[in-house]
This record gives structure tokens, sequence and C-alpha cells, in this order.
């Protein structure tokens, strides 16, 4: 076992899949000799060379559409974008090509694209680095979308994305970057990248979550242990295709269920889990879903996004609404 950061496990689980791949490409702005903005890539270029970790100019567009041209020619691009404000520039590509490629040519061309996206607020930043825009790609039929939430899955999801016939948009909670875990980077025995994990067994309350949000919805169990309440909290970790049955059976087990992200609650990715759970949960529920998230304006100055950011007390707020049905 190893003791690495969030960024660390990225960068190790990056350089596993090119030690056993040479098909496997790195590329994005500042990728190479700089290592990467939050220094992902930090020595990669230095071992494995210009060719395999590619500098690329500032133009978001470029960087997909190239590497959907390399997929088309046998190699695993793995794209780089900066910032998460930074990828709607590719937006026409990833939506009108990356994502149809496979069923427009029926299954006989795949594209195994992964796009990486430091995503969501909580590091001071300024305007277009601190968004949370996974529901436009969940929307987009095509794409596979995964948020991990700690080391551990960071080193086994990156790899496990790679390997994927498919394309991959890969979020990773940029204000998690420097946290740290026990990795162990020997085994190979990971949980599939498309299972959720309960990560706090609980009995009262059905917590949702995904990449930054897990860790808060954890300190929100904790708490709300010290009342005599037991929050049952899921990483869902892949969001389409997503987990539903783990989901459903926890809030069979529960009667309650309250969904936590970073994005505005408006239309955001918690209202398809909302639905979903009313759906298939229906005569188990003892109140409706919740949803805990981001209000429906432009992602705040960095000197009052502590009050837009779900937050511990938020996160206890909706668990106490629902015991009032």
């Amino acid at each position: 076992m190893t003791t690495l950061t969030l960024g660390k496990a990225m960068n190790e689980g990056l350089r596993k899949a090119m030690e056993d791949d040479p098909k496997v490409l790195m590329m994005g702005e500042d990728v190479g000799k700089l290592g990467g903005v939050f220094r992902i890539t930090d020595g990669l270029q230095k071992d494995f060379g210009e060719e395999r970790v590619i500098d690329t100019p500032l133009a978001e567009s470029g960087i997909v559409g190239t590497a959907i041209g390399l997929a088309l020619r046998g190699y695993r691009p793995v794209c780089e974008i900066q910032f998460d404000g930074f990828v709607f520039p590719a937006a026409d590509q990833i939506i009108t090509q990356l994502a149809k490629m496979r069923m427009r040519s029926l299954g006989t061309l795949s594209l195994p694209v992964v796009i990486r996206i430091p995503c969501g607020g909580g590091i001071g930043a300024v305007e277009h680095h601190s968004e949370s825009p996974e529901a436009y790609f969940t929307h987009t039929a095509g794409l596979r979308v995964v948020a991990c939430s700690n080391p551990v899955d960071a080193y086994s999801m990156i790899q496990q994305s790679i390997a994927s016939p498919d394309p991959v948009i890969f979020f990773e909670p940029k204000r998690r970057y420097w946290e740290k875990a026990e990795v162990d980077t020997e085994s190979t025995d990971w949980t599939p990248l498309h299972r959720a994990q309960v990560v706090q067994p609980g009995e009262h309350v059905t917590v949702l979550a995904y990449g930054p949000s897990v860790k808060t919805c954890l300190e929100a169990a904790a708490a709300a242990a010290e009342e005599g309440r037991t929050l049952e909290v899921i990483d869902l970790r892949s969001l389409n295709p997503l987990d539903i049955d783990t989901v459903v059976e926890s809030v069979d087990r529960t009667g309650r269920c309250v969904v936590v992200h970073e994005a505005p609650v408006f239309n955001g990715f918690g209202a398809e889990l909302a639905a979903r759970i009313t759906e298939k949960c229906f005569y188990r529920l003892e109140s409706p879903v919740l949803r805990v998230g981001g209000f429906s304006t432009p992602y705040p100055p960095s000197r009052i996004e502590d009050h837009y950011l779900p937050d511990l007390d938020r996160i206890l707020d909706a668990v106490d609404r629902t015991f009032a049905w």
C-alpha cells in the first residue's frame, strides 16, 4: 500500500496505462513540460517522450478533434481540459462526432477517447474555473460519464476508462486533488467502472453524491450520527451508465433520499435521480426525494462561493425535512 494524493493517484494510473499500452497518448495544454496546471501529468513527457505526451495549442476543439482522428487510427488518446469551463469550445466535437460515431457506423468504428475534466469549485478560482457541466454530457447518448472522489478510485477508474472501447468523460474533483489515502498500486481487484459504492452504511436516509460532494456527505453523516440518525452515503462513481440497482436497494430500505451535487439544482443530474427513484421506489418512499445543490446563477466570485456550494448544514437541513413528512 502506498499513500497517495488523489492527484498523484491519477498520475500513477495514467503512467500505468501508458506502460501497458503503447497506443495510449496524452494530449492537452501544458501537459508535457509543465505537467498540467494541477501537475497530474508531471514527469510523463520526460519518461515517454513528446510523441506520446503532446503539448497542444490553446484550442479545445482542436484537441478533441485531433483525438478523434487518432482514435480512428487505433490510438487511445487521453485529453486534458485544463478547467471545466474550458470544455465548451469542444462541445461540437464531443456531442456531434465523438458520441455518435459508433452508432453512425453501425458498430464498425469505436472511439476510445478519454476526456479528463477537473470539475467543481472550492479552490478560490476566477470565472470559468469552477463549473459542474456533467448534465450536458450525461444527456448526450453515446458517452460514458464517470466521476472519481478519492485516490483509490482515481487510480483504478482512469485505467478502466482508458481501456473502454467507448468515449469516456472523466470528471476529477479539483478541490480534492491534495487529499490522501492508501492505494494498492499492485492490485487489479477493482470495483467495476460503472458500479456505485456504499461508502457509509446507514438505516434512516440514503444520501447520493459523486465527485467533490462525497466527502461533504460523509461529514454530514458523521454529524447526523451524533443526533442518532444514520445516513447511508452512496458514491455513484458512474453517472452514465447509472448503477440504479444499488440506489434502489438502498432507498427501498431507508424510505428517504437526499441527492447532493455542486451543479445547479434546476435541471441538474439530481433531477434524473429523483425521477428514477420516484418511479422505482414509489411505494417505499416515506417522503419526496430532496435535492441539495448549487443555485440557478452563474458560479459566483470566489469570495462568496462558500454560500453557493452545498455544505454540511444544507445537507443536514434536507435530511431533517425528509422526516417532516
